[in-house]
C-alpha cells in the first residue's frame, strides 16, 4: 500500500465534504425535470464556467496530456488546443442562440428546427446513440485513468476501485441532479488545480530531476520543447499542426468541443439565467480551459521522460500492474507515485478523484437527460408526469454507470480512446455550424453525416488495422509502410471527412427541406439572421408574415468572428506566454503577454457592440 494513515485521512474529509456539499445542494433539485437537468434555468455564469472546466478536467486529462507529450513532445498538444476556434465561436455566435432556444436538451433542437417524422426519428436516435452509447465511451475513457491511478495509489484492483468511486458519484448525481453536481464541481475544480501545480513544483524540485533547468536542458527533453512542430518534419507538422488547426475544429464533433455547442456545454448554456451569463460562463470555460490548466501536466510528462524513460521502465518499475495498463499515459500517476510524500500524496490522489468524479457526474446527468427527455419523454410514455420523469433519470444514472465500468474494463490508454471520438466525430462538425444559419440543412441532413461519418470511419479503421496485420508477411503491397503513420493519420482523418461533407450536401439537395412552418417559427423564436435565412425571410413578408421587427434585422454574426478572432489571439497568447515563461525566454514572453492584454481589450470593446445587437 503506498499510502499512509494521513493520507488516508486526507481522502475520508475529501469525501465527506464532496457527500455534504452534494446534499445540502440536493433541497428541491428533483422536483421535477427542469430543476433536475437544468438546475431551474437560474445560475450565474461564473458557476457555470467552473463547472464546464471542471467536466473537462479529469483524471484522464493529465494521463491524455503526458501520452501526448511522451509520444510527440508539447507540440502534439495542438490535437486539443486546436479546440480553442471551436469553444470560441461557440462564446461569441452560439451561446445565446443556444439561451433562446428555451429547450431542456440540444437533441430537442430537432424539433424545433425541422419538421416530419424524420426531425422526431433523429432526435429518439440521437438520444440512444449519444446518451448511452457514446456516453458510456467516454465515461470509460474516463475511467480507465481512474483505475491506473487506484492501481499505483491506493492498490485496488480495477474492479474495486470503479465500484467505489461509482457508488459515491451516483449518490449525488442521482439525489441533487444538476444543481448538485455544479456545487460540487467548484469543489472539486480548486482541488483539482491545486493537485495539478503542487504536482508539478514537486517534480521540478525533486534531485531526479534537479530543478526546472536541468529538466529543459536534459536530452530526452530538449527535443520535445518546441511549441510548433518543426517544418523540417513535414509529416509532424501536418498531422499535429495544421491538419487540427486548419480543419479539426470546424470538422470534427468531440465532446465539450461541439462546432456550435451542443452536449454538456449546452446544458450549461439552457442552465444560464441569461444570454449574457450564456456567454460569460462559455468564456471562462475556454479561458480556464486552454490558458490556465495545461502547463502543470506539461511539467509533469516532461520530467517523466527523465525518470520514465520508455514503456520498459515504467514496467519494471510497477509489477503489480498488469502490463495492459501501462502505456505513456500510465507516467502521470508513476511519477505522483515516485515524489509525492506523505500527506501530500493524500491530497493529490484526492484532486485526481475530484477531477474524475466531476466528469462522470456531469456525463451521467448529460446523458440522463437525454434518455428521459429525448427517448422516454418523448417515445416511450409521452403522458410521464415530472416524478416519473426525474425517477426514470435516476434509473438510466445508475445504468449508465454500470455499462461504463464494464467498458473501462477492456480499454487500455487514453489517446486510444481519444482518437477513436475523433474518427467517430469526423465530417460531422459543419453540419453543426450552418444548420442555424442556412435554411436549406434538414433533419436527413444531419442523419447523413451521422451515419457517413461512422461508415466511413470504420472502412479506414478496418483498412489499417488489415495493412498492420499483414504487412509484415508482405502479402500485402496496398501500403508498404514506405507511408509513414503522420502521414497515414491525415489521410484517415482528411479522407473520413471529405467523404462524409460530400454525402451530406448531396443529401441536402436530394431532400426536401422542412416545412415554412417550422421554419418561420424557428427564426422568428431564434433570430439567428445573415443571408442563410434571405429566402424565408421574403416568402415571410410576401405572405404578410413578417418575422422580426425591422431594428431586429442587424446580423452581428461578423462581429462575433472578431470576438472570436481577438479571443483566440488573447489565450493562444496567454498560454505560450506562460510556457516562455517556464522556458526563461522572458523577452518572448513579455510580448504576447503585451499581445494577449490588447487582444483582449479588442474583445471587450467588441463585446459590448455584440451585446447591443442582441
Amino acid at each position: 500500500m503506498v499510502l499512509e494513515q494521513i493520507d488516508w485521512i486526507i481522502l475520508l474529509a475529501f469525501f465527506a465534504v464532496l457527500l455534504l456539499i452534494g446534499f445540502l445542494a440536493s433541497r428541491g433539485a428533483g422536483k421535477n425535470t427542469s430543476s433536475f437537468f437544468l438546475s431551474g434555468r437560474d445560475r450565474p455564469w461564473w458557476l457555470l464556467g467552473i463547472s464546464m472546466v471542471a467536466t473537462t478536467f479529469s483524471c484522464d486529462t493529465p494521463n491524455l496530456v503526458t501520452d501526448m507529450v511522451r509520444s510527440g513532445g508539447v507540440a502534439s498538444n495542438w490535437l486539443w488546443w486546436a479546440f480553442l476556434l471551436t469553444g470560441m465561436l461557440t462564446v461569441f455566435i452560439y451561446a445565446k442562440l443556444w439561451n433562446r432556444s428555451q429547450v431542456m436538451t440540444d437533441l430537442e433542437f430537432y424539433e424545433i428546427r425541422y419538421s416530419g417524422r424524420i426531425a422526431a426519428f433523429l432526435r429518439g436516435f440521437r438520444s440512444v446513440y449519444l446518451g448511452f452509447f457514446f456516453n458510456i465511451m467516454v465515461i470509460a475513457s474516463v475511467s480507465l485513468a481512474f483505475i491506473k491511478i487506484a492501481a499505483v495509489m491506493l492498490g485496488l484492483a480495477p474492479w474495486e476501485a470503479l465500484v467505489i468511486a461509482s457508488v459515491i458519484v451516483l449518490f449525488y448525481s442521482t439525489l441533487g441532479g444538476l444543481k448538485s453536481i455544479l456545487w460540487t464541481d467548484l469543489f472539486q475544480f480548486g482541488f483539482a488545480m491545486f493537485g495539478a501545480v503542487i504536482a508539478a513544483v514537486y517534480v521540478v524540485r525533486s534531485p531526479e530531476v534537479g530543478g526546472l533547468a536541468n529538466m529543459l536542458s536534459h536530452p530526452l527533453v530538449e527535443p520535445k520543447l518546441s511549441f510548433i512542430p518543426s517544418l523540417s518534419q513535414p509529416e509532424i507538422f501536418l498531422s499535429v499542426f495544421l491538419i487540427p488547426i486548419a480543419v479539426q475544429w470546424w470538422a470534427a464533433w468531440y465532446p465539450g468541443a461541439e462546432p456550435g455547442g451542443g452536449g454538456y456545454v449546452a446544458q450549461r448554456m439552457l442552465s444560464a439565467k441569461s444570454e449574457s451569463h450564456a456567454i460569460g460562463a462559455t468564456l471562462l470555460f475556454n479561458f480556464f480551459h486552454y490558458a490556465l490548466r495545461p502547463w502543470p501536466w506539461i511539467i509533469v510528462g516532461l520530467g517523466s521522460l527523465i525518470i520514465f524513460p520508455d514503456i520498459a521502465s515504467m514496467v519494471s518499475a510497477f509489477p503489480e500492474v498488469s502490463e495492459q495498463y501501462i502505456k505513456n499515459d500510465f507516467a502521470y500517476p508513476a511519477m505522483l507515485r515516485h515524489f509525492l510524500p506523505a500527506g501530500l500524496l493524500g491530497l493529490v490522489v484526492a484532486s485526481l478523484i475530484a477531477a474524475f468524479m466531476s466528469t462522470v457526474a456531469s456525463q451521467l446527468n448529460w446523458g440522463s437527460s437525454y434518455l428521459v427527455n429525448d427517448f422516454y419523454g418523448r417515445f416511450l410514455n409521452p403522458t410521464a408526469s415530472e416524478r416519473q420523469k426525474v425517477l426514470f433519470g435516476r434509473f438510466s444514472t445508475v445504468v449508465l454507470m454500470i455499462f461504463a465500468v464494464i467498458l473501462a474494463l477492456l480499454l487500455q490508454n487514453a489517446l486510444q480512446a481519444f482518437q477513436y471520438m475523433l474518427m467517430i466525430g469526423a465530417g460531422t462538425g459543419l453540419i453543426y455550424i450552418l444548420r442555424w444559419f442556412w435554411w436549406r440543412i434538414n433533419a436527413w441532413s444531419e442523419l447523413s453525416a451521422m451515419i457517413g461519418a461512422i461508415i466511413f470511419s470504420l472502412t479506414f479503421i478496418i483498412l489499417e488495422n488489415f495493412v498492420l496485420i499483414n504487412s509484415g508477411d508482405g502479402n500485402v503491397q496496398l501500403w508498404e509502410f514506405s507511408m509513414s503513420r503522420g502521414y497515414w493519420n491525415v489521410l484517415k482523418f482528411t479522407g473520413v471527412v471529405f467523404l462524409t461533407t460530400c454525402s451530406w450536401i448531396l443529401v441536402t439537395f436530394l431532400t426536401k427541406p422542412a416545412d415554412k412552418a417550422t421554419l418561420r417559427s424557428f427564426y422568428k423564436k431564434i433570430r439567428p439572421g445573415g443571408p442563410g435565412w434571405e429566402k424565408v425571410v421574403r416568402e415571410a413578408k410576401a405572405d404578410g408574415v413578417p418575422l422580426l421587427k425591422e431594428d431586429n434585422l442587424a446580423w452581428d454574426v461578423p462581429t462575433g468572428i472578431m470576438c472570436m478572432i481577438f479571443a483566440c489571439i488573447a489565450v493562444y497568447s496567454i498560454l505560450f506566454s506562460t510556457g516562455n515563461f517556464i522556458y526563461g525566454n522572458m523577452l518572448q514572453a513579455s510580448i504576447l503577454l503585451i499581445l494577449s492584454a490588447g487582444a483582449s481589450l479588442a474583445v471587450f470593446r467588441l463585446w459590448k457592440k455584440l451585446t447591443k445587437k442582441s
